[in-house]
């Protein structure tokens, strides 16, 4: 079926001498791979350039159910970013970005709200002059949001503990081993209060950081099957 739609490049990887398998997240059909054919010399209508990872792309596709791999009639970019990828600690989260929405999103079958939410998420870290060091923090928490899976913040007290299996607080510890003390817990809190207009405000150190990030990920890979660490999560612990 001949679509168009907007897509978000994930992962690319090449495939012989003038050949692509593009790993995307669409609009209109969540989760696409296509097979793209790009000439040497950069001149025809699918450019090398086009998929890098994170790139905003518009796509004009034939999309087979059937088929591991789609084909891209034509494309070109739907958003142009100015200092994502030349900004060597937007870069660095951009990196980390992609890597985590290729598992996050692997069984997504639709876009919508949150295929906006992913594109309007990098536009504004593209855009931001500063006070971005706690971006990933922020964009993970509310990613959970779209999967299914965020935390519920009724029940809230200095004192509890966090479940992370349940994703909720609680006035004492579970009886099994993945829940995080009070101390803990309230960071918890402190991240479901951030967003990218306010997060500047809350002043982390790097081990305060490094440590939410952690747990995040062990939140998402307690809710996710087979979910690995990030590869790329050793490059932004060094910056943030």
């Amino acid at each position: 079926m001949q679509t168009k739609t907007e897509a978000i490049v994930l992962h690319t990887l090449k495939y012989g001498d003038s050949k692509l398998v593009v790993d995307t997240f669409t609009r209109e059909c969540g989760r696409l791979s296509f097979m793209v054919s790009v000439p040497k010399s950069g001149r025809g209508r699918l450019r090398k350039q086009y998929f890098q990872p994170l790139a905003q792309l518009s796509l004009e596709c034939d999309v087979r159910p059937r088929l591991q791999l789609q084909r891209v009639k034509e494309a070109s970019l739907a958003y142009a970013y100015t200092t994502l990828t030349t900004d060597s600690r937007k870069l660095a989260i951009a990196l980390f970005a992609a890597e985590f929405l290729c598992h996050a999103l692997r069984g997504e079958q639709q876009g919508g709200p949150l295929f906006d939410y992913v594109a309007d998420s990098l536009q504004w870290l593209d855009s931001a002059g500063g006070g971005f060091a706690n971006f990933h923090v922020v964009f993970l928490m509310r990613l959970s949001r779209f999967l299914g899976f965020s935390p519920n913040t009724e029940g809230y007290a200095p004192g509890c503990c966090f479940d992370l299996r349940a994703g909720g607080f609680c006035g004492r510890a579970p009886l099994h081993t993945d829940w995080l003390g009070p101390a803990e817990a309230s960071l918890v809190g402190l991240m479901l209060r951030m967003d990218y207009a306010t997060m500047r405000l809350f002043r982390l150190s790097r081990a305060e950081r490094n440590r939410l990030t952690d747990i995040i990920i062990r939140y998402y890979r307690l809710h996710l099957p087979a979910f690995p660490e990030p590869r790329s999560l050793a490059v932004l612990r060094e910056l943030f």
